[in-house]
């Protein structure tokens, strides 16, 4: 489970910055629907790629753009929690660049869906079901 956040350097404030990546993993957990504990905490992973200013624009203006990328094992988002990661992700970036949701249509939010068997951690190859059954342990432990 991971998150990129695709921004041109300077188009976060500096709380924002500072908050960002943690923000959008805990917003990933929630909507993949596992415990909120250390174990799941460790694997989200977030990243902040800055890009160099002139490196991104659209053909209409320089105006900053957001590019958040989740990427997931497939069958672990619903099409109900796809449409809430997206909003609540949106949400969370326009509040780090100090924007006002009216500005949404500038964060894009794409979901890759890691096909079952082409996940692999701590040298083995991670299936679905082996997360379902872990996030279930880790519930009961809890």
């Amino acid at each position: 489970m991971q998150c990129r956040l695709t921004v041109p350097t300077g188009a976060l404030t500096d709380q924002g910055r500072a908050t960002i990546q943690r923000d959008l993993a805990a917003v990933l957990l929630r909507w993949e629907g596992v415990s909120d504990t250390a174990f799941f905490r460790a694997q989200a992973w977030s990243y902040l790629t800055e890009l160099p200013e002139g490196a991104q624009a659209t053909a209409e203006d320089d105006a900053p753009r957001f590019l958040v990328e989740v990427t997931v094992p497939r069958g672990a988002l619903s099409e109900r929690r796809k449409a809430g990661l997206v909003e609540e992700a949106t949400a969370t970036v326009l509040a780090a660049a100090g924007l006002s949701p009216a500005e949404a249509l500038r964060v894009w939010v794409l979901v890759h869906e890691q096909p079952d068997g082409t996940w692999g951690a701590g040298g083995s190859v991670v299936r679905y079901a082996d997360l379902v059954a872990l996030a279930k342990g880790q519930q009961a432990d809890a």
